[in-house]
């Protein structure tokens, strides 16, 4: 499932080009478990900052970073617990921080996750390959930043009606950009421009929906850290209930596979935009969650391992995002004893990470969770993406009031229900994998065996995607010794 077959020439020409750039390549372990670093690059650290196109911050791509700017080195997981005043649950709602990878959001683990293994075994020769990167806003951006650091040719691609942030930090890293008609909806136009960019022979495609390095890297950085973080607040006879994320490219979910290996009684829930029910009831639609996709279900998606799907209205979801980040939001949210502590890190939350915790609240409700229970989910990113969007609402709604904010809050959040859910029957899931066909098989060069083997075949798919990150690694070792970079550190 993961290629990683040597090309020797392509090899030998990246190996050069990161003996000219200074390029080390961290491990995916060292990402699990950055204490591993070496020293020397760790002091190096010490004067890079968060967001430097630095190559020294490919060792930053971890959970672990320090929450600084600048010269921070690594800890804990980053990690929020949002009380029962806040969610109105009883059960513990534990959301992983993305704002402290580079770039802001964790997607840059993911790109890192597609670009590494090709890159290592010389089928991607970055003395002439350029890197595609297919996606509705992050995942381009972490490819093009993870493309600048390794010395490789970037073209991001992402519709025209995405955040102006996104555009204007691309137009200093990706060495092109290309807009595509539509919006956070509009997955099928990314598609087609990757079928045409695909028949260039310098290109190479790295789709999030179907690249099992995404997969891959989540499995075994997003699902450790996850299990960490549980650890760290877990009580005695609390239980890990559910893992919940919203589909987008469906990386993230491999963390769910990872917990329930770990926790076999946890749950994974997948969320959606209700505007676009796809998983829930095979529909379509447009939506303003931006970040999660939808209109077809991404080839990495394990449906067999999933047990709920939970569709979220995206206008509680723009709502909530300015609750959170205006000045009459806090001040109303305080007034209701939520703690100022959490207040303060609602800033941490974009609006993926909102619908991520509105898809935990309603499993919480759901399965009748207590205080027991954790349902753990993450922030891919944070409100620092999404300022044009609170200015937006601003024009369009008009001064943001304390009540305004009582609405938001009493309903968007306290009122969710459980309504627009479904919980998997063997003949659910089967129904939703199907989908597959239709996007993967019949437009996207697929086989109908293929499609077969992620249902059937456990062993040499799932399984081995998440395993090869052992090979991977050693793979990275070698490389890191032909530069000759490491021991002359």
């Amino acid at each position: 499932m993961i290629d990683l077959t040597i090309n020797a020439e392509g090899r030998a020409h990246n190996i050069a080009r990161a003996k000219e750039q200074n390029i080390i390549i961290p491990t995916i372990r060292e990402m699990q478990h950055p204490e591993e670093i070496p020293e020397a690059i760790r002091e190096q650290l010490k004067n890079v900052g968060l967001w430097d196109e630095n190559p020294l911050n490919l060792f930053r791509i971890t959970w672990k970073n320090e929450p600084k700017e600048f010269g921070g080195l690594f800890g804990s997981p980053n990690y929020i617990v949002l009380p029962p005043e806040l969610t109105g649950v009883k059960a513990k709602i534990l959301l992983m921080v993305g704002k402290y990878f580079p770039t802001g959001c964790h997607k840059v683990g993911a790109s890192f996750g597609c670009l590494v293994p090709p890159l290592v075994t010389g089928q991607f020769d970055s003395s002439w390959h350029k890197a595609v990167w297919p996606s509705t806003g992050n995942y381009c951006r972490g490819g093009a930043f993870n493309s600048r650091l390794l010395g490789c040719y970037s073209i991001a691609i992402l519709p025209q009606g995405m955040s102006r942030e996104r555009f204007e930090w691309l137009e200093s890293v990706a060495s092109e950009i290309i807009a595509t008609p539509g919006s956070e909806s509009n997955v099928k136009e990314i598609f087609d421009k990757t079928h045409e960019l695909a028949e260039l022979p310098e290109t190479m495609i790295f789709n999030q929906f179907e690249q099992m390095g995404n997969y891959m890297w989540h499995y075994n950085v997003t699902g450790n850290a996850i299990a960490e973080a549980f650890k760290e607040i877990a009580g005695e006879g609390d239980r890990l209930a559910a893992c919940v994320f919203t589909s987008g490219s469906a990386g993230t979910l491999a963390s769910g596979d990872r917990i329930k290996d770990i926790y076999p009684t946890a749950k994974i829930g997948v969320g959606e935009a209700l505007q676009c029910p796809t998983l829930l009831d095979n529909g379509f639609g447009a939506h303003r969650i931006e970040g999660i996709g939808d209109k077809h279900v991404p080839w990495i998606h394990n449906v067999k391992n999933t047990d709920l799907v939970v569709d979220i209205d995206d206008e509680d979801c723009m709502n909530v995002l300015r609750l959170f980040n205006e000045e009459e939001g806090h001040a109303y949210l305080k007034s209701c004893g939520i703690p100022e502590e959490t207040v303060n890190s609602l800033s941490l939350f974009g609006i993926s990470g909102i619908a991520n915790m509105l898809t935990a609240i309603k499993t919480a409700k759901y399965y009748e969770l207590t205080e027991k229970d954790v349902v753990a989910t993450v922030m891919t990113d944070s409100a620092s993406m999404y300022a044009s969007r609170v200015k937006e609402l601003r024009d369009e709604k008009g001064a943001y009031t304390r009540e305004r904010a009582a609405v938001d809050f009493n309903a968007a959040i306290l009122g969710e229900k459980t309504d627009n859910m479904l919980e998997l029957r063997y003949t659910d899931r089967k129904r939703i994998h199907n989908l597959k066909y239709y996007t993967w098989v019949e437009q996207q060069g697929k086989t109908s065996e293929e499609l077969n083997a992620l249902w059937y075949d456990k062993e040499h798919t799932w399984d081995a995607a998440a395993k090869a990150a052992d090979q991977l690694d050693e793979m990275i070792r070698e490389f890191n010794e032909e530069t000759g970079l490491l021991k002359n550190l």
